[in-house]
């Protein structure tokens, strides 16, 4: 995982990290899995090294996975540290939420213990939050809490060194960590289970004498596994109806298993992702969806089917594999919207701000000059009467048929209103800012972006967007006005941001300089924003200086 300050994080890191916690529910045996954990730590959070040392049943832990060194590899693989050491470990240090960090300067009391461990070798640190070659950082992994619980069984401890940026993780990388052993603690626990689950297949196929202790294994595992599980009818009418789960199906869903026997998914799932549903193949088939609770909500599951064949020659039915995830779809959902949004004022960021605007926009020119221009280059009309693309390539269609239902955005022309409705790009400029900043401080700075964002926000219609570009810069988009209606506009929210501002009992206030740009297709976001900040100067340079400021 590549360094990015908080809450700026890329949305391909954000796909990167979800990818690897992906790969750990894939892995089709429980040493794949393992090592897939650890590979995860090198590929997706920006590690070099990366342990997975696994609880065995007599409480002691072993080296299961290693990645990033393969002499590291030979040398500690398989060797075993006593739980009273790792325990000792992991009462020491600093506790960064479930993560442990054990400094260099108090981990050397370690070095006798009996935990199979590495050492790396490297300058000493010269910043305070460098890593030090003997830094140690462990990651414990619990199985998913019961119901009240603080956390469930101590399954292994993810070790993790050498970060690649040299320093010691921040507060992002910190959660990402805990974050993926949480996920880690589930797809170990879910691939033990599966394992479990074949052996009692295999013993039920090729075992005919002992096939009610295997079904009672089958049963013993149905029943009490961590995650929801649902056996339905597979072919005919009656396909897809569920006639058996487990409890803790019914207690995620909030139904009982007698109501549950009068559904199958297709009637539970959300709407939106019915598709998703029929689109999951039945025989190894896993899908993310929403299932829908007794109380008319919904939870965000991961889905995965198989077959299972009750006899030698006997009916097949489909075991369906329900795991909740609506916690780790929230954490994905916030770290989506601080990647999009400004951590100050909550308001879509730079980024956020040039997609939505790149999203009504094609590259197809549309006033009047362009069209001209087009037309006298293929010798044709290149629009019909309606702002269609014809066909600009010889015997084809294809060049535009991304574009068959694009509503094209048009801009009003010259000074006067004209009657044409467009999207208006209204760049905001505070005047007097830099002064509040200077004289009160970063905090009374902060409170007034906060109440301008707050002021802006209240004074636009549903739909239309407010972002912050950065420092006290501010754009509207708002779709469907007329240049007055756009005038009128900047008017009203100019006059709300000059009202007085109360921040520790002062009251402050700032001016505002808008600039109206036009978006139109055949332009860029780029483009569009710096005819409105151009705007925006022309009309601050047009005022007196001292009738910039509100006060």
């Amino acid at each position: 995982m590549e360094t990015e300050s908080e809450p700026y994080v890329r949305l391909a890191t954000l796909r990167q990290l979800h990818q690897v916690m992906a790969d750990m529910n894939t892995a089709r045996s429980l040493a794949d899995t393992l090592q897939t954990v650890a590979d995860g730590v090198v590929t997706g959070l920006g590690y070099e090294l990366a342990c997975v040392n696994l609880v065995r049943p007599d409480g002691d832990l072993v080296v299961a996975a290693f990645a990033g060194n393969p002499a590291a590899e030979a040398l500690i693989t398989g060797r075993v540290g006593s739980r009273e050491s790792w325990e000792r470990r992991l009462s020491m240090g600093e506790h960064w939420g479930d993560l442990v960090f054990i400094s260099h300067t108090e981990g050397w009391v370690l070095d006798d213990d009996d935990v199979p461990q590495w050492y790396t070798d490297g300058p000493a640190p010269r910043f305070e939050d460098e890593w030090h070659p003997s830094d140690r950082l462990f990651a414990p992994m619990y199985t998913p809490a019961a119901p009240g619980g603080s956390c469930g069984e101590l399954i292994g401890v993810l070790s993790v060194d050498r970060p690649r940026n040299g320093r010691r993780p921040g507060a992002w990388g910190r959660e990402a960590l805990q974050m993926y052993a949480f996920q880690a603690a589930i797809a170990i626990s879910n691939a033990r289970l599966r394992s479990n689950m074949q052996r009692a297949l295999v013993r039920l196929e090729r075992e005919q004498q002992a096939l009610r202790a295997s079904e009672e294994s089958f049963r013993q595992a149905f029943e009490y596994a961590p995650s929801g599980m649902a056996i339905a009818e597979m072919g005919g009418d009656q396909h897809g109806r569920i006639l058996r789960t487990n409890d803790a199906l019914c207690r995620l869903l909030g139904r009982p298993a007698s109501a549950m026997r009068r559904y199958s998914f297709s009637d539970l799932v959300h709407p939106e992702d019915i598709g998703t549903l029929l689109r999951t193949s039945a025989e190894g088939g896993r899908a993310e969806l929403r299932l829908g609770r007794r109380d008319g909500t919904y939870v965000w599951v991961s889905l995965r089917n198989s077959v299972v064949a009750d006899a030698a020659d006997g009916p097949r039915f489909l075991l369906t594999h329900v795991e909740d995830i609506e916690e780790r779809k929230r954490r994905e959902q916030q770290l989506a919207h601080r990647a999009s949004h400004d951590s100050l004022t909550g308001l879509p960021n730079s980024a956020e701000l040039r997609s939505r605007l790149s999203s009504r926009l094609c590259r197809r020119a549309t006033h009047p000059g362009a069209l001209e221009s087009l037309d006298a280059a293929f010798g044709h009309p290149a629009y019909d009467v309606n702002g269609h693309g014809f066909d600009l390539r010889p015997g084809g269609t294809e060049a535009f048929d991304a574009f068959d239902h694009h509503v094209h955005t048009v801009a009003p022309e010259g000074e006067r209103d004209d009657g044409t409705k467009g999207l208006a790009v209204l760049f905001c400029d505070l005047d007097g800012f830099k002064s509040i900043n200077d004289r009160f401080g970063h905090n009374a700075g902060d409170a007034v972006l906060i109440e301008v964002a707050r002021r802006l926000t209240r004074g636009v219609r549903d739909g239309d967007t407010v972002a912050r570009l950065g420092g006290d810069e501010f754009v509207v988009l708002a779709d469907g006005l007329g240049r007055a209606d756009a005038q009128d506009l900047a008017v009203r929210l100019r006059n709300e941001i000059i009202q007085p501002i109360r921040v520790d009992g002062r009251a402050m206030r700032v001016g505002a300089s808008f600039g109206i740009g036009w978006a139109h297709c055949g332009m860029t976001a780029d483009e569009v924003l710096k005819s409105a900040d151009e705007r925006m100067y022309v009309e601050k340079r047009s005022r007196p200086k001292q009738h910039r400021r509100a006060g």
